[in-house]
């Protein structure tokens, strides 16, 4: 029987069913209680690596690596995120032999002592973008940039998602559901994936004969984008807005779904039925919001398990070859879940 099997049955991620089979402390109870329950229904007892059948393949060195989030405290449970896809793909690939270390600082030009301290291989930098005079002090550490709010200006390598393909998916997709006259809408409108992907959905609606608006808040200057919780008052006001255009929009364009749940409160609040009413599609997909959400809208997922994958495999090549000069960048493409789709995996 697979993990993801057992992930299916006991309604949690392969994630949770790894950790619950190596390091049970860390699950919740009730999680780990129903893991255990279809496990014994099966009569699945995992084996060790070193006993499992088939050739041995000889396994690389283990690495010991760290996950910096620049602007972000060390008690936000919303940053297991990369331990959690991490554990994924090692749970279904044992050539990823990573000893990960999560280190934090609160502001850019702040560089956290563990990163000396902890001895690390290489380093996968998240977040705000470090200072350049901290940057300067990592000395001779490996490191990729992974996401996006890095500038052009950032020195090293780097992997993220290409917003710029979801922001055109996004308009593609409501021009083919028959909408008119569109909406992107989003809170933190200087968080530059938003910037990017707003400004290749408008360009890309303009192209396709789609009457096309941007709502967007307020900016949020000197804040991280880790540390920012949607307030309902600002989701109110973006449907507001939304409201008071002549043509009303049908379908609107979410670059990010962190606040998703507030605004289509405040679409319900306004007499609005989402889904019905107005028709959304998501910039990301978080299986967290998601599977809250009262209703299942069409998602462009960045594809976050291959961006993990993608930046762990390029920081082991960068350890490995520390000297190949010149800034090496990875693109990710999204891909686009209907309502059915995405319904599925949330579960």
């Amino acid at each position: 029987m697979l993990i993801t099997e057992i992930a299916r049955k006991a309604r949690v991620s392969p994630a949770t069913v790894s950790r619950a089979i190596n390091q049970p402390q860390l699950v919740a109870s009730e999680s780990l209680a129903r893991i255990r329950s279809v496990m014994q229904e099966h009569n699945y007892v995992p084996a060790p690596l070193n006993r499992r059948r088939g050739p041995k393949a000889r396994l690389p060195e283990q690495r010991r690596i760290g996950v910096w989030f620049v602007g972000a405290r060390s008690n936000n449970p919303n940053l297991s995120w990369f331990q959690d896809q991490l554990l994924q793909v090692q749970s279904t690939d044992p050539r990823y032999r990573v000893d990960l270390r999560m280190v934090f600082s609160s502001a850019p030009d702040e560089l956290p002592r563990s990163l000396a301290t902890e001895h690390l291989d290489g380093v996968i930098i998240q977040g705000m973008e470090p200072t350049p005079e901290c940057l300067a002090k990592l000395r001779e550490l490996p490191h990729v940039w992974l996401m996006t709010r890095r500038s052009d200006a950032f020195p090293g390598d780097y992997v993220e998602p290409n917003n710029e393909e979801n922001g055109e998916m996004a308009a593609d997709y409501l021009k083919e559901r028959g909408h008119k006259s569109v909406a992107v809408i989003s809170t933190d409108p200087e968080y530059s994936a938003i910037v990017r992907r707003t400004e290749a959905f408008v360009r890309r609606a303009e192209a396709i004969g789609l009457q096309v608006h941007s709502i967007l808040g307020r900016a949020n200057p000197g804040v991280s984008y880790l540390e920012i919780t949607p307030v309902h008052t600002e989701s109110a006001d973006l449907v507001k807005r939304l409201i008071a255009i002549p043509v009303r929009p049908t379908g609107i364009y979410l670059p990010v779904d962190h606040f998703c749940g507030s605004f289509f409160r405040a679409l319900r609040e306004a007499g609005l039925r989402p889904g019905q009413d107005v028709e959304a599609v998501l910039g990301n997909y978080n299986p967290m919001i998601y599977h809250n959400l009262d209703h299942s809208p069409a998602v462009v997922d960045i594809n976050l398990s291959t961006l993990v994958r993608k930046v762990i495999d390029h920081l082991l090549w960068r350890i490995e070859n520390p000297s190949v000069a010149g800034r090496i960048g990875v693109s990710v493409s999204p891909r686009l879940l209907t309502p059915e789709m995405a319904g599925k995996r949330s579960h």
